[in-house]
């Protein structure tokens, strides 16, 4: 006798657990789309929803989620990593000021200078206070060292509008720290054995930084300009490649991305750039007053075809459109991620350590690192406090975390660094989800009050 799928004990199994899945994910989704204006009102964000969810959905609650790490790594770094490029994609996208801007100056150094002091003093927290080896240490550092882009969705940069200097800071040092982090999960896994680094670290050097930094970013830069020319090209002038805007952004983003690696460079970086790049496109055409808001009410009239094909709301209605749906695509891998997240720490991946590297990160090395990367730059006490407190930790450290393992990382040391950065990342999503929106909303008051810009 034929046996279909719903045939035998496992099939069953296998339906009944796809069948709880759907209802759980379509119930989480509606429930959260119709509570969105109620959420916003609370003192959480909706990650910290999502990961207590993944906590109930683990082994202390209904017990659906139960992965192993270790085991399915590639899996956890595969989905990581399309949430984080998604979310590099939309922050580029959002970031509209010419480059000689002050604030581009102000995300170009927290991203740089306050990330590279971050790596150090972390590591010397798990030298000296956890006993790591100086490879791991360095490991330890550069994959706590980013802030999220995909978790800081109240700190950063509401609309390509919104050019406020504290959320504009914030947002650019999320999309470029993804990138600009990785040459030094590579040195600590170069210091473990795990990766080619050369005599005295001259290889590192000339490839893991010089190289893959220069050509990330002009690898994204250059394909956002061809992509972003070209339909802009056949829309203005041939009256073509109008629709459609959903895959310009895959088909964007996953190029800069493959092709970026098929260079041997950092694809964060040229996801990101690829955005901005598109995104300077239609500042370029527009000037400083964004025509989106004029796009969107042709959109909703019905003119669709007339705004894409204008000489002047093409550039416009391009960045819009592809906008829009990443951003939606954005919002649900964060659902998906977070949830995974929580079911780690359901499975019971705490660290007593953590207790340890929390306070120093959030408390003492953050606000440092910002202070000392701000040395010289006129930015207020008020915003310069709260870029030292949102330094928030997410799916991108998660990502360098699986990426490691991936790579080699010993067995009882990939425990040890899991437990870590979970406990970590879980403090991290409550702490910094709770205090987002009272302290914005301070922070937004005083602003209206003095009538001045954070820079």
């Amino acid at each position: 006798m034929r046996r279909g799928f719903s045939h035998g004990s496992r099939g069953k199994k296998i339906l009944e657990l796809a069948t709880l899945w759907y209802l759980i994910v379509g119930a989480l989704l509606i429930g959260m789309a119709l509570a969105s204006s109620v959420v916003k009102r609370l003192p959480l964000s909706t990650a910290t929803l999502y990961l207590f969810v993944g906590v109930l959905l683990g082994p202390v609650g209904a017990d659906l989620i139960r992965l192993d790490p270790l085991k399915e790594s590639a899996f956890l770094e595969r989905i990581t990593e399309v949430a984080v490029i998604v979310s590099l994609f939309s922050a580029g996208l959002k970031l509209r000021l010419y480059r000689a801007d002050l604030r581009w100056e102000l995300a170009t150094r927290l991203a740089t200078v306050s990330m590279v002091i971050t790596v150090a003093l972390v590591a010397l927290v798990g030298m000296f206070a956890l006993g790591l080896s100086l490879g791991a240490a360095v490991l330890l550092g550069a994959i706590l060292a980013p802030t999220d882009p995909v978790l800081a969705s109240d700190v950063r940069v509401a609309s390509p509008a919104d050019t406020d200097g504290l959320r504009f800071g914030l947002t650019g040092e999320a999309g470029m720290n993804d990138g600009s982090a990785f040459p030094f999960v590579m040195l600590g896994l170069g210091l473990l054995g795990l990766h080619e680094i050369g005599d005295f670290g001259a290889r590192w050097l000339l490839v893991d930084v010089v190289w893959a930094l220069v050509v990330g970013v002009g690898s994204g830069w250059i394909l956002g300009w061809l992509v972003g020319h070209l339909v802009l090209y056949l829309r203005k002038v041939h009256k073509e490649a109008v629709g459609l805007d959903e895959f310009i952004a895959l088909g964007l983003l996953a190029l800069s991305y493959g092709v970026a690696l098929a260079l041997h460079s950092y694809g964060f970086l040229a996801v990101f750039f690829a955005g901005l790049s598109l995104r300077r496109l239609e500042l370029e055409s527009s000037g400083d007053k964004p025509l989106e808001p004029i796009v969107l009410t042709a959109v909703e009239a019905g003119e669709a075809n007339d705004a894409a094909t204008d000489p002047n709301k093409a550039p416009a209605y391009m960045a819009g459109a592809v906008l829009a749906f990443n951003e939606q695509l954005e919002r649900i891998l964060e659902v998906g991620v977070v949830l995974l997240i929580g079911g780690l720490l359901s499975m019971g991946y705490l660290s007593q350590e953590a207790w340890v590297v929390i306070p120093s990160l959030f408390l003492v090395i953050r606000p440092l690192s910002v202070q000392l990367g701000l040395i010289g730059l006129d930015v207020p006490q008020a915003p310069r406090s709260l870029i030292a407190w949102f330094g928030i930790r997410g799916v991108g450290s998660f990502y360098y975390l699986m990426y490691a393992i991936q790579h080699g990382l010993a067995e009882d040391l990939a425990v040890r660094m899991t437990s870590l950065v979970v406990t970590v990342v879980a403090v991290s999503i409550v702490v910094h989800g709770v205090s987002a929106t009272p302290l914005m909303n301070l922070y937004e008051r005083l602003q209206a009050r003095r009538g001045k810009k954070s820079v």
